[in-house]
């Protein structure tokens, strides 16, 4: 889903220099500095982010498309977030909208297209995706008669069987619905794959990239997905989701909204007054993402941000798998760093909950997650049930001293 061609590779702020710009990184915790590995759950927020916010909230706060001028600075801060979104995801801004969060955005979308379909319809989901991508689409079942064909995770290897989703997608399918990045395990699905194969039983394709769109450029007009969802506080944003839709489809789906509201894409998609700082907050993740390199366009910026951060975490990840791999006692989750992956490790320690760990790991000023990270489908497959995984993210500020805190913490909580 990325764009990867470049001539020369350009070098992007050390980590040295970006974490000068989260202020969370200077917290100590029972006399330790506090080391953030829980990204996959909502990154920490640099300075350009927080301060992007409030000079919207102090100086420009209003509501929309009235003739006064904190009116017209609001409607072009929000045109501006549209644009710089878009550029994020090379689409046009008539095709982002802004929602609560993923989950909220994915509900609404869902609703809307089922009034186009009926019983015997089928949508495919699968096992590996974060519920926001799953229980919107079950809840369909219910609510229009459809049915919902959902493809199995390999157990061993923590992909999808690809064979379960060629064999589902038919002539009865309306949707396929999948996750570009699993939160859990980190898996990276073949997207542009499950996209062509929607698109030749003219189904449409829904992608849930909240975890994915921190960790790799994503390229809508490549992938030719027709809707993609995100979440801002996954890449040093605030707590707003972004859905993209091409606008021939947003134009022609009954998005529920009230009869006054602007019946136009994009806003026919955002119900009410949205979170309008949020939408500056979102922009301003994309512009810190691009701040990280110098050369070229936003995009290009971008572009070049995201590999060369790419090159960083997969160091650090496999560092990570090897020394987790090698411990007695832990067990460790989904693709090799051999596989495309994202820097997201899950685990388990014999006789040690996960919710325990996490806590003495926290002692030490380790900050990790731990659960089913509401991907609990996976959780299940995995025999998990109910304490879950244990897992480490790195993120564009994660440093190697870090991680090898992380490693010899685990080592002793392994062999206690």
């Amino acid at each position: 889903m990325s764009t990867t061609s470049r001539e020369s590779r350009t070098q992007i702020s050390s980590v040295d220099e970006i974490r000068k710009q989260f202020p969370a990184l200077e917290r100590i915790y029972n006399g330790f500095p506090v080391a953030y590995f829980d990204g996959p759950g909502g990154t920490q927020v640099p300075r350009l982010v927080v301060e992007s916010m409030s000079e919207y909230l102090y100086h420009h706060n209003a509501n929309t498309h009235w003739n006064y001028p904190t009116s017209a600075e609001t409607d072009a801060a929000i045109a501006r977030s549209r644009e710089i979104c878009a550029e994020f995801l090379n689409a046009s801004p008539t095709e982002i909208a802004f929602g609560n969060n993923m989950t909220t955005l994915t509900m609404h979308l869902s609703r809307a297209l089922s009034l186009q379909w009926k019983a015997g319809d089928e949508i495919v989901v699968t096992e590996l995706d974060h519920h926001a991508n799953i229980d919107p689409w079950l809840r369909l079942e219910r609510e229009r008669g459809v049915s919902v064909r959902l493809v199995r995770m390999n157990v061993e290897t923590g992909e999808l069987e690809w064979g379960d989703l060629e064999r589902f997608i038919t002539s009865k399918t309306k949707l396929v619905a999948i996750g570009a990045a699993s939160n859990a395990l980190g898996t990276i699905n073949d997207v542009e794959q499950a996209v062509r194969l929607a698109h030749s039983v003219g189904a449409l394709a829904f992608v849930d990239a909240v975890h994915y769109a921190p960790h790799a450029l994503i390229d809508v007009k490549s992938t030719d997905c027709d809707f993609l969802a995100m979440s801002a506080y996954k890449f040093y944003g605030p707590h707003t989701g972004v859905l993209f839709g091409k606008q021939h489809l947003l134009e022609k789906i009954d998005f529920p909204s009230l009869v006054p509201a602007p019946d136009y894409a994009p806003e026919n998609v955002e119900t009410g007054t949205q979170n309008q700082e949020g939408m500056v907050g979102a922009a301003a993740a994309v512009d810190f993402l691009a701040s990280l390199s110098t050369a070229g366009t936003r995009r290009q910026r971008l572009d070049q941000a995201f590999s060369e951060m790419h090159v960083r975490n997969s160091i650090l990840t496999r560092k990570l798998w090897i020394a987790l791999t090698s411990l007695d006692g832990v067990r460790v989750y989904g693709p090799s760093p051999d596989k495309p992956r994202t820097p997201t490790i899950s685990f388990t320690i014999d006789n040690v909950r996960s919710s325990d760990a996490a806590r003495q790991l926290s002692e030490k000023g380790l900050f990790l997650s731990h659960g089913d990270f509401y991907a609990a489908t996976v959780i299940t497959r995995l025999g998990l049930e109910p304490e879950g995984l244990l897992r480490a993210g790195c993120a564009c500020y994660t440093t190697a001293d870090e991680v090898d805190r992380l490693i010899e913490a685990i080592r002793v909580l392994s062999t206690s």
